[in-house]
């Protein structure tokens, strides 16, 4: 798998998902002191999530708290608790493109705005006969990196 055209360039959120977020930020705000930033909804995504923040410039890392805006409804944001991380990739099209034609898995809706405003995309956590490699039990996130992050990194 040598000559891969996109590289993994960090960590860039880790997601985790309750049926109440308020006993999230309880721990994570409260407890830990981490700061929230932000907040995303989506109905389409059934999503209420708040965004906090660890770490800065290119150490900075979101902890994104979810809970369903349905908890009956898909996508189940609370379920698993750790629901997905995010990694930083160089160059988001040509990962895609690359990945799916080794027999990558993506969840439905393919390259789009993220909650932080990047673009980003998802390697589904089961494969399937079509597509034999997915993220082996856990959904990950792609996340287009920004120009002075790839600038930063070594090549």
């Amino acid at each position: 798998m040598n000559n891969r055209p996109f590289r993994v360039l960090g960590m860039q959120q880790v997601a985790i998902g309750g049926t109440d977020k308020s006993e999230l930020r309880a721990l994570w705000c409260d407890m830990l002191g981490v700061e929230k930033t932000g907040e995303y909804k989506s109905e389409k995504e059934n999503v209420d999530e708040d965004i906090l923040v660890v770490g800065t410039g290119n150490a900075r890392v979101e902890i994104d708290l979810m809970q369903p805006i349905d908890p009956d409804a898909r996508p189940r944001v609370h379920t698993p608790a750790l629901n997905h991380i995010g990694l930083w990739v160089d160059d988001l099209a040509a990962a895609v493109e690359w990945l799916t034609a080794k027999g990558m898995r993506f969840t439905p809706g393919g390259i789009r705005k993220g909650a932080s405003g990047h673009d980003v995309c998802f390697i589904h956590p089961k494969s399937s006969e079509e597509f034999p490699f997915s993220g082996a039990g856990v959904l990950i996130e792609l996340v287009q990196a920004p120009e002075e992050l790839i600038a930063d990194q070594p090549r």
